[in-house]
């Protein structure tokens, strides 16, 4: 018995492995359509994604004596828009289109790179203010 044709067989013709052009199928159907300008547009898209999604992964501590319900209301937030990009930015990278790939891994990175430096500037800014330097100065 032969298997049910697709309704749709042109939209399932997706490659199942890496290759470089604008010729992809970005999170929507017909999109970014064989365009140039709109494959860039999809590439910057993804990696704002990216690093937004590093971004909300890290969440500012939360204050002493914060309601514990509105702490928990707060974490999730940051949680739901997290995995929401995190998924949005797996969707895209399996259309294995390379500039998609690279632009998802390289905005993971600066992402990661943004929220540790200001976490870390941050943290320092706080020993300071407390008086507890990590830096010794001999004389």
């Amino acid at each position: 018995m032969d298997p049910m044709p697709m309704a749709n067989e042109s939209a399932m013709k997706m490659k199942m492995s890496f290759y470089w052009g604008k010729d992809a199928i970005v999170l929507f159907s017909n999109w970014p359509n064989h365009s140039l300008g709109m494959y860039i547009l999809a590439i910057f898209f993804v990696f704002v994604l990216a690093i937004l999604s590093e971004l909300v992964s890290n969440q500012p501590a939360l204050k002493r004596g914060t309601n514990p319900l509105l702490a928990g209301l707060y974490k999730a937030v940051f949680h739901l828009f997290h995995i929401s990009f995190s998924y949005l930015v797996m969707l895209a990278v399996m259309s294995f289109n390379l500039g998609i790939f690279i632009a998802a891994v390289a905005g993971h990175t600066l992402g990661f790179f943004i929220s540790k430096y200001y976490r870390h500037i941050d943290q320092a800014n706080t020993d300071d203010r407390n008086g507890s330097s990590h830096i010794n100065h001999k004389v």
